[in-house]
């Protein structure tokens, strides 16, 4: 490798996108969460994706950032960069035209927003009913044996999923697919809400959500433009196809439920843009403009044919539907890459590109990211079990989480 000249604007443009991520976590996702459980949980809800990040950011400076990017075999890195050594603010991270390059300290925090907010995402599946305490020490566990080895096989040089061709451009399989399974095996372990299918449970404020909902819009364009790593014509791309797949998934979510239930709803349209955004992160940058509109349909209506009939048939309770939009999305949307992929549709895989051979690509990366998440999630939950209560006793759990937790209420009427 020749010598790298870190690029101020590329620069630029990636301390704005690290940015815009930790913008989707807080306050983004913690409002979208919040909105959408009781009053008396939404503190609750709200202090797990706080303490969740807080984790994550301290865990990825101490040894997750070596485990996941740097050398070491096709699993896993090895820890000679723990507590960022050897990074100082002249270390250089090469990005994808020739000779440029970004300070490493910026790509390890761009990537440390992508670790906090992915295990963010798991509490979703499990409000209402899990002690904050071991919420805690199970993503301090996931973020170490699950996250930083999946983030190695699939976008480090020499990992496993990388070697093999797979395209996962801002994180289908590292982060959807991988809090989604996460989020069920949690279900599994920690079992139904008190009242679950026997009792209405409706979101207390749809207009947080909203807000939510629009800040993480807002802060995926650093999610999925940002890892093109440059303020370049890839991440133009990236950002264009995060303005459409949302707003087709959106329509179409809404479209769906005016036919089937005859009013669409605003949760509606934001669980739609959601997924919408979901199935093209991995696709972001491969995709074409159409591509990526038909890739936020499909994603749309597979996640609200779930969410809205095969859930409740199943007795699932994904409280806020952690699998059923950002498993099931990041799902299509990987396997979805290798045809948005095509140039007949605007994709950007080439003139020699194999659909065939991609599609294998794909399912195999789907295929590692849903195992790997799935068994190590498994192992997390277990030892957090073993170690502690996992979930609040029934009286807890009646009188809300904001009181058994953290002795404070949202709202003081």
């Amino acid at each position: 490798m020749g010598q790298l000249t870190i690029d101020s604007g590329d620069t630029a443009w990636m301390l704005v996108s690290t940015a815009l991520v930790m913008l989707m976590i807080l306050p983004g996702l913690a409002l979208f969460y919040g909105g959408l459980v009781r009053a008396k949980n939404l503190l609750s809800v709200m202090s797990q994706v706080l303490g969740i990040s807080a984790i994550a950011i301290l865990i990825w400076v101490l040894w997750d950032y070596s485990l996941a990017f740097n050398d070491g075999g096709r699993f896993i890195g090895d820890l000679s960069k723990s507590g960022f050594a050897g990074i100082s603010e002249t270390s250089a991270w090469a990005v994808g035209s020739s000779g440029k390059a970004i300070p490493e300290l910026l790509f390890a925090a761009f990537q440390m927003s992508f670790a906090a907010i992915t295990a963010a995402l798991v509490v979703g599946a499990l409000v209402e009913r899990v002690r904050f305490e071991a919420m805690m020490l199970f993503s301090a566990l996931w973020l170490t044996i699950v996250y930083a080895p999946l983030a190695h096989m699939i976008w480090s040089g020499d990992g496993l999923v990388f070697k093999f061709g797979a395209i996962d451009f801002a994180g289908g399989t590292v982060v959807h697919i991988n809090s989604g399974v996460a989020g069920l095996v949690g279900v599994a372990f920690v079992g139904p809400r008190i009242g679950h299918l026997k009792e209405p449970m409706p979101p207390h404020s749809l207009a947080l959500t909203m807000v939510g909902a629009g800040l993480l819009w807002v802060g995926w364009f650093g999610f999925n433009a940002g890892s093109a790593l440059e303020a370049n014509g890839l991440a133009a791309v990236a950002m264009v196809n995060t303005l459409v797949a949302p707003a087709a998934g959106l329509l179409s979510w809404m479209a769906a439920e005016r036919l089937v239930s005859g009013k669409p709803s605003m949760l509606g349209g934001a669980s739609g843009a959601v997924a919408g955004l979901v199935a093209v992160t991995p696709a972001a940058g491969a995709s074409g403009v159409i591509g990526a509109i038909l890739l936020g349909i499909v994603a749309s209506l597979v996640c609200y044919g779930f969410v809205g009939s095969l859930k409740n048939r199943l007795r699932l309770d994904d409280s806020l539907d952690v699998f059923g939009i950002h498993g099931l999305g990041g799902i299509t949307g990987s396997i979805g890459t290798a045809v948005v992929a095509l140039p007949m549709l605007g994709g950007h895989g080439g003139a020699d590109y194999s659909l065939g051979w991609q599609l294998v690509r794909q399912v195999a990366a789907v295929g590692v990211a849903i195992a790997w998440s799935g068994v190590g999630s498994a192992i997390c939950f277990g030892f957090v079990r073993a170690a502690m209560p996992l979930r609040h006793v029934r009286d807890a759990e009646r009188e809300g989480l904001d009181i058994a937790d953290h002795g404070e209420r949202a709202y003081n009427y």
